[in-house]
C-alpha cells in the first residue's frame, strides 16, 4: 500500500497538480473586479464595476479599497500600475476614459476621454514604464488604437488608415485586460471575437479555430511566452462550462495553430505565461494549470475569476474576480 501511495503521490507531483492550489485573500466587496496588475510580489492594483480601485502593499493581507469620485458607476475593466504611487485604470464607455494617479490613488488625473457614439475601450498593455497601447471595439469598421509615450500622461489615437478592419460582428471583450499583449519591444498583439474571431499581428489578420459565430464566443484573451509562442483562450461566456473551442496554441508566430489534447475546463476569460512551458488560465467556472505548453490542462480550483497575472517583477500570480474577489497561487 505504501509503494501504491508514493506512485499516486510522484504521479500528482509529476502532473503538478497537487502542489498548486488558490489562497482566497479578500472577497467582501460588492464589485466585479477585471482589472488585475502584480508590480511586485508585493504590490497588487485592481479595479472593477462602480469606479473601485483596491491596493494591497503586502501580498494581499491588507488592502486600502476606493471609490474614484465622480466614477461610482464606471467600470474600471484594466489597469496598468508602475509602482505602489503610479498607475493607470481605464473606464470603458459613456464615455470611455483613462485615468492617471501619482500618490497611490488619492487622486486621479482624466489623461483621456472620448465620448463618441460606439466608442468602447477594452484593454491596455504597456511595453515598458513609458510605452503603452489602448485598444477598443471598432468604429467605422476599424479597431480603435490609442498610444502612450509619457507613461499614460497622454494618448495620441492612430489615424484611420493605420487601424486594422474588423469584420461584420467581429469585437473585442473586455473581460480581463489582457486581449491586447507586447510582442516584442516594438509589436503588440491583439485577439477578437464574436461572430468572427482572429489574432492581429501587426499588419497581419489571422484567422485562429477558437469558437466563434455568435456574440458571446471569440478569443477573450492571449498571452505570449516570446515571439513564437502563444496561446489564446475565451469559448462562449454565456456557457461557462463548455469545453468546445476555448483554447488555441501557436508555437511558429501564428503561422498555424492547434487545440490542446486536454483542454481548460471550461470558457476561460484569462491566460498567463508563468515560466517554462507553464500557463495558468481562469474563467467563470475555476482555474487550470498546463505544464506542457497548453497542450494538457489541469483543473487546481473551482473559484471563479475574471483575471490572473504574474509579478512583473517577481514570481508572485494573484487572479481577480466577482464579489471583490483576489485569490493568489500557492505552491506547496
Amino acid at each position: 500500500m505504501k509503494k501504491i501511495g508514493c506512485l499516486i503521490l510522484l504521479v500528482l507531483l509529476v502532473n503538478g497538480i497537487s502542489a498548486q492550489k488558490i489562497e482566497i485573500l479578500t472577497d467582501s466587496v460588492n464589485a466585479s473586479l477585471r482589472g488585475l496588475s502584480v508590480v511586485d510580489d508585493n504590490i497588487v492594483w485592481v479595479s472593477g464595476s462602480s469606479g473601485t480601485v483596491a491596493k494591497s502593499l503586502d501580498a494581499g493581507k491588507t488592502w486600502t479599497w476606493t471609490t474614484v469620485k465622480g466614477f461610482e458607476k464606471t467600470e474600471f475593466r484594466d489597469i496598468e500600475a508602475f509602482d505602489k504611487n503610479t498607475a493607470v485604470i481605464m473606464g470603458i464607455t459613456e464615455p470611455a476614459q483613462i485615468l492617471r494617479t501619482e500618490d497611490g490613488g488619492q487622486t486621479w488625473k482624466v489623461v483621456f476621454k472620448d465620448g463618441s457614439k460606439g466608442m468602447f475601450l477594452d484593454a491596455m498593455d504597456f511595453w515598458n514604464s513609458q510605452n503603452g497601447i489602448v485598444i477598443g471595439d471598432p468604429i467605422n469598421g476599424h479597431f480603435f488604437i490609442a498610444k502612450t509615450f509619457d507613461g499614460g500622461k497622454s494618448w495620441n489615437e492612430l489615424s484611420q488608415q493605420n487601424l486594422p478592419l474588423a469584420d461584420t460582428g467581429e469585437a473585442c471583450f473586455a473581460s480581463s485586460g489582457t486581449n491586447i499583449r507586447m510582442l516584442n519591444k516594438t509589436k503588440a498583439v491583439f485577439a477578437s471575437g464574436g461572430l468572427s474571431a482572429h489574432v492581429f499581428i501587426h499588419d497581419k489578420k489571422i484567422s485562429i479555430p477558437i469558437l466563434q459565430g455568435k456574440e458571446s464566443t471569440g478569443a477573450n484573451s492571449i498571452a505570449v511566452n516570446d515571439k513564437k509562442t502563444m496561446i489564446v483562450v475565451g469559448g462562449d461566456f454565456m456557457k461557462k462550462d463548455d469545453t468546445e473551442k476555448n483554447c488555441v496554441i501557436t508555437t511558429d508566430g501564428g503561422v498555424t495553430w492547434v487545440s490542446p489534447k486536454t483542454s481548460p475546463t471550461g470558457y476561460r476569460s484569462c491566460v498567463e505565461y508563468l515560466a517554462k512551458n507553464k500557463w495558468i488560465t481562469c474563467g467563470l467556472n475555476g482555474v487550470d494549470i498546463s505544464n506542457d505548453n497548453g497542450i494538457n490542462w489541469n483543473s487546481i480550483s473551482e473559484q471563479s475569476f475574471h483575471v490572473c497575472r504574474k509579478a512583473k517583477k517577481g514570481n508572485a500570480v494573484y487572479f481577480a474576480g466577482n464579489r471583490g474577489r483576489v485569490g493568489r497561487l500557492i505552491i506547496e
